[in-house]
């Protein structure tokens, strides 16, 4: 009796760790394949950075992404598949270089792709006429 007391107070106590380690926050999985951005950048960080790709090109994921292999829903973020990716990589590169050269690093004025973009796909290479100015 007091063997199976031991262990139902054993497996007790296996259970309720068990449940609490389920419980706490799982570190989120390390970003692969990085060849611009910070290869120490957070999770939290690498997602602001890529909604703002979204926001400046008014793109979605599977933009630059391509779809995983095991499941076509989901994308594989770490493959080089999809050729905007190097583009965006060469992007990235293109405004660093500038900012560096022309704005010392300053944030308080800085080329980003929302400069060129402006919430397109590819930046336009002429402004928008207006209806009035046509006649």
């Amino acid at each position: 009796m007091k063997i199976r007391k031991s262990f139902v107070v054993a497996a007790a106590l296996l259970a309720a760790g068990t449940l609490c380690s389920l419980a706490l926050p799982q570190e989120p999985e390390k970003a692969h394949n990085l060849k611009v951005l910070p290869k120490n950048i957070s999770h939290e960080e690498l997602i602001s950075v890529m909604r703002g790709f979204n926001t400046a090109l008014g793109v979605k994921c599977n933009f630059c992404h391509e779809p995983r292999k095991d499941d076509a829903k989901k994308l594989d973020f770490a493959s080089d598949a999809n050729p905007h990716k190097d583009v965006a990589r060469d992007m990235l590169k293109m405004t660093s270089r500038i900012n560096k050269k022309f704005f010392k690093g300053s944030q308080t004025m800085e080329v980003t792709c929302y400069t060129c973009h402006h919430g397109n796909e590819e930046p336009k290479t002429k402004p928008d006429v207006a209806p009035e100015a046509a006649k």
